[in-house]
Formats: C-alpha cells, sequence, structure tokens
C-alpha cells in the first residue's frame, strides 16, 4: 500500500492503522519538540508516519514548533473525529487529563458503589487507549476499592503507563491486585502523617509520600511529584472525589466525560465542586461530542476542556456517549486542526 495522503482522504485509515498513527505521533512528538523545527508526515500501513517535505502534498500530519500537531484530514474524512479524539494527547507539552463515565442524571455509581458498568464496552477500549498515550494514570482509592482495576492496556496496543493510587487517607489494604501486581510499576501516594518512618512499600507499589495540609488535597504536590519523575502525559482515570480535586485546583487541561443512556436516581455523583452563587461564576467549558458506540463523549478545550459521552443505542442501554472538552484550549474548526 502506498503511503497515504490528503487527496488520498476516502481511502486513508481503518480504525488500526488510525490509532497507529495516534501513537506515533505520540513517540515523535518529544524529539520534534526538541529539534525546534517544522516537520511533515505522510501515513504508511498501520499508521506508521514518513516524514516528507514541508508543503509536500502527501503531507497527512504537520508539526509546528509553537502549535504542536496539525492534522490534515478532510473533516468529512471517516477517522477524523478518532483522531482528532486523541491527537491532543500527543503533546510535547505536559498535559493532564481527567475522565468521567456517569449516567444521564450525572452518576457514576449507585449509593452502595456499584458501577460495573455504567458505561459500554466501547468506553473501556477508550480508558485502554488513554492509559498507552499517558506516561501516569491516576485513580482514587474509591475507585480501587470499588473495581480493583489493573490499569494496564490489555485491549489495545501499547504500553502500560505508570500506576499511580491516590489515597491521602490510607484507606487502603494491600489485597488489591494492583498492590500485588510487580509487573508494572506502581505508585502508592499516601499522607505522610499515616506513614511510619522509613516505609518505602506497600505490597509491591512503591509508597509515594505526601504532605497533607488541613483540608486542602494535595494534588498538586502529587502531579508535581510526576513530572519530576519525567510523567508529560497524566490521565486521571477517576473517581469522581479524584477527578473534581484536580478540576477544583484548576489542574486538568482536558476532562472526558463518557454520558451513557442511563438513570440511577441517586448515588455516586461524578463531579462535585465549592458551590458558587451566581451562574456567571461557574465554569462554561468549549466542547465538542464524539459518538462512542451507544455512549457519547464531550471534549471541549479548557480552561477547561470536557470530553462528554452520550449514548443512543436502545439495544445496549448501557452504551455511553463520548464528549471531549478542553479545559486549557480552544477547539479549532475546519479542516485544519492543531494539538500542540
Amino acid at each position: 500500500m502506498q503511503p497515504l495522503t490528503g487527496g488520498a482522504a476516502g481511502v486513508l485509515l481503518g480504525a488500526d492503522a488510525a490509532w497507529g498513527l495516534v501513537m506515533a505521533a505520540a513517540d515523535l512528538a518529544g524529539a520534534l519538540a526538541a529539534a525546534a523545527r517544522p516537520a511533515s508526515f505522510s501515513v504508511g500501513d498501520g499508521g506508521t508516519l514518513t516524514p516528507v517535505r514541508p508543503g509536500d502534498p502527501a503531507a497527512l500530519l504537520d508539526w509546528d514548533p509553537a502549535r504542536g500537531w496539525i492534522l490534515q484530514l478532510a473533516p468529512e474524512h471517516p477517522q477524523r473525529a478518532f483522531v482528532d479524539l486523541y491527537l491532543p494527547i500527543c503533546s510535547a507539552r505536559p498535559i493532564t487529563v481527567g475522565h468521567l463515565g456517569q449516567s444521564l442524571d450525572g452518576f457514576i455509581a449507585t449509593p452502595s458503589g456499584d458501577s460495573q458498568f455504567v458505561t459500554g464496552p466501547e468506553n473501556i477500549v477508550h480508558l485502554h487507549r488513554m492509559r498507552a498515550l499517558s506516561d501516569a494514570v491516576i485513580v482514587g482509592a474509591g475507585t480501587v476499592a470499588a473495581d480493583d482495576p489493573l490499569l494496564t492496556t490489555r485491549q489495545v496496543s501499547g504500553p502500560n503507563p505508570l500506576r499511580v493510587v491516590f489515597d491521602p487517607g490510607h484507606r487502603l489494604d494491600e489485597r488489591y491486585k494492583i498492590f500485588s501486581d510487580a509487573e508494572t510499576p506502581t505508585l502508592y501516594a499516601c499522607g505522610d502523617r499515616h506513614l511510619s518512618e522509613g516505609e518505602s512499600r506497600f505490597g509491591a507499589a512503591d509508597i509515594l509520600p505526601l504532605a497533607c495540609v488541613g483540608d486542602t488535597s494535595p494534588v498538586a504536590e502529587l502531579l508535581d511529584a510526576l513530572h519530576a519523575r519525567g510523567c508529560r502525559r497524566v490521565f486521571v482515570e477517576g473517581g469522581g472525589v479524584t477527578v473534581s480535586a484536580f478540576l477544583q485546583a484548576g489542574l486538568l487541561d482536558r476532562l472526558h466525560m463518557a454520558v451513557a443512556p442511563l438513570i440511577v436516581g441517586s448515588g455516586k455523583p461524578a463531579i462535585r465542586l465549592e458551590p458558587k452563587d451566581v451562574l456567571s461564576d461557574c465554569q462554561r467549558p468549549a466542547y465538542r461530542v464524539f459518538r462512542m458506540g451507544g455512549d457519547v463523549r464531550e471534549n471541549p478545550p479548557y480552561p477547561p476542556s470536557i470530553v462528554r459521552l452520550r449514548a443512543a443505542t436502545p439495544q445496549d442501554p448501557r452504551v455511553p456517549l463520548p464528549i471531549a472538552s478542553g479545559l486549557r484550549g480552544r477547539a479549532r474548526g475546519g479542516g485544519r486542526s492543531t494539538h500542540g
């Protein structure tokens, strides 16, 4: 197969090749940023990127040192939305993305904590893709207690990220799978007041002590520690308390909200922030909606960015829709898409 070009948009990329393109862009971003010069790439089998001269009509992806990735796919191309959803994560600059899968009425679990599964299988694959693109994935203690996740990339091609369990109150014990799986590195981020002197391991996980002051969540300290370890792309996968803490602290660049065709009625809320007296003081991020099976994902850029997923298939009421929001950036329209 010949390299695919902007003019060959009608034959470019199935889903697997589109994912290959995204992964290749993620791998190249750091080197391109260091080189600090423009570059252009055509796309071949499996989404592989081949350098071409700037302005070459075969170029499907351009790199601009100031703006990042610029996608040349036509807006109507069947894989344009897929690439648009993930390419912003392939930044050379640090980026932090939150995610929540919620019901139509804004809940991520029942009052008892049952959350498997609010969203459909397509959103599970989306989570695995986000893990593969990220240097680190963070979940809160409540998510570990409710779901006992492994946080690996079993359903997609791509590397496992550093796994981070955020438990400042030391609520968890070592019985969960993530603390016995030594194949993928894990950090247990815990308040230092709950640790013994010299304590450095929690099962198979390394302990990252956090200074907890009053009622302030130490999410900024956690993010600084991950950046110091070279983790530029950080995915806050859940749950509601943890994502809300990052959002409240102004630390999310994007927020992916997967909205499923489900009404829970009462339960664990998705987002809870400090109350505002008037609507004009509330966040109103730009957003974009992506369909994901029966779910809808909203993806607006921040400050702040939200991705929302909505589902609309009566055959499978669990399937959510994807929505992506950008919290710190602004979405661009037209045939050219920029992802720094």
